[in-house]
């Protein structure tokens, strides 16, 4: 095991509203609240999904490849320097990194989807 599903990401407008759509059909609560990024969890304090302001958001369209799905998946690990190289040996792509072995390093699958090794700071 390299890491484990730490939370799904979803672009947006306006991240709180949309929180509060999911708020309400997953019974989810507010673990973090802020103008651009809002994450929900459960109530042991689980995060489970978090909506990211994108500006100049164009929402995507139900099987219509110009206009895709837009979210990525944040995977933990409890190190980032071990885990990258397990990524690429799967046929990930860095696409921005960090050098320090805590916080966060983009990665594509090898489709191109966007998805993230993070180091949570707990």
């Amino acid at each position: 095991m390299i890491g484990q599903l730490y939370a799904i990401i979803i672009d947006c407008p306006d991240p709180s509203e949309l929180a509060g759509f999911y708020e309400k059909l997953l019974s989810l609560s507010r673990l973090h609240d802020e103008p651009e990024f809002v994450v929900l969890g459960t109530a042991a304090g689980e995060e489970v999904v978090a909506f990211q302001k994108v500006h100049d958001y164009r929402p995507p369209q139900w099987s219509v490849p110009e206009h895709p799905q837009q979210m990525h998946i944040d995977v933990k690990v409890p190190d980032l320097d071990v885990a990258e190289p397990q990524v690429l040996a799967l046929g990930a792509t860095l696409l921005d990194g960090s050098d320090k072995p805590v916080g966060y390093r983009v990665y594509a699958d090898p489709a191109g989807h966007p998805f993230c090794l993070v180091t949570p700071p707990n």
